[in-house]
């Protein structure tokens, strides 16, 4: 048997003291946190000396539950897989995305559906028919080149706008300007 003592004083000096004798087994109530949750269910106590607290009513809980808000700087600087609004529907949106890559030896471009990360068209100067024919696989002509077949392979598998985003600290201009500009002259939109 446990005992409980509790004391109550008066501003003149005077104090009483209760003892109650409570048994010595506790309920487990995991999810409480609560002063009152450390008493067996069994004790009901009538008196003024504990305030009362709100209950949550779902699974036993005596603690009152937060509800839905919004997420503060702090959280959301913590959880960074919460994408903005652009970032989700931009797939959607623009769903054909241009690749270009140079590489030292070869020009290799290629329009993916964002979505389905299928492949529409590709065009490389890596390609045997293209490497045994052009004098040099990375000049402005191979460019030039590279942007006119993108472009009629995009017509024909019915790709009239394709979106391109540059790369961190990348530029629009030389190679890329000229394919990009190559494409924009044989009818396929950039958007």
């Amino acid at each position: 048997m446990g005992v409980l003592v509790m004391s109550s004083g008066s501003g003149l000096g005077l104090s009483t003291t209760t003892q109650l004798r409570l048994p010595s087994q506790r309920v487990d109530n995991k999810c409480s946190l609560s002063f009152r949750s450390s008493f067996p269910t069994t004790l009901t106590l009538t008196t003024t000396l504990t305030p009362p607290s709100p209950t949550y009513n779902g699974g036993g809980c005596s603690f009152i539950q937060a509800a839905w808000t919004r997420r503060s700087r702090g959280e959301a600087a913590k959880k960074p897989n919460k994408k903005s609004w652009k970032q989700r529907t931009d797939m959607y949106m623009r769903p054909f995305l241009l690749n270009v890559f140079f590489s030292k030896r070869f020009v290799h471009a290629k329009v993916m559906h964002r979505g389905t990360s299928k492949v529409i068209s590709v065009a490389t100067t890596n390609a045997k028919d293209l490497r045994n024919s052009l004098p040099s696989l990375t000049d402005n002509n191979a460019c030039r080149l590279i942007g006119k077949l993108i472009a009629e392979r995009s017509k024909e598998a019915d790709v009239y706008a394709l979106a391109y985003e540059p790369r961190k600290d990348e530029r629009i201009e030389g190679k890329l300007g000229i394919i990009l500009d190559t494409i924009k002259e044989n009818g396929i939109l950039f958007v």
